[in-house]
């Protein structure tokens, strides 16, 4: 249940990060112009905190998207070692052989 739980709110994540995406870039942009007066970049600074945390990039974490682990995580696969050795060993990817010695 927990893993389910992970990669929805990993999703979640995802859709926040897309939706403000314009707006934190712009008050990025202000807030870093040397031009700007002080006042100008620093309510630009309150802006992008008052943004939602989980939408900004650096939130999300690449986790599996069968077991939503976070580590070991292939990134072309999407999916952790974990799964892609159990996906391997029934046949279901194509190319991968199991090998044992």
């Amino acid at each position: 249940m927990a893993k389910k739980a992970m990669i929805e709110r990993e999703k979640k994540r995802e859709a926040l990060v897309a939706k403000y995406a314009a707006k934190r870039a712009a008050l990025k942009e202000i807030a870093n112009d040397e031009s700007k007066t002080m006042e100008e970049r620093f309510t630009a600074r309150l802006k992008l905190a008052k943004l939602p945390r989980n939408s900004s990039a650096t939130r999300l974490h690449n986790r599996c998207q069968l077991t939503g682990r976070p580590h070991a995580y292939y990134r072309k696969l999407k999916v952790s070692r974990i799964a892609l050795r159990d996906l391997a060993s029934h046949g279901q990817l194509p190319g991968f052989v199991k090998s044992s010695w």
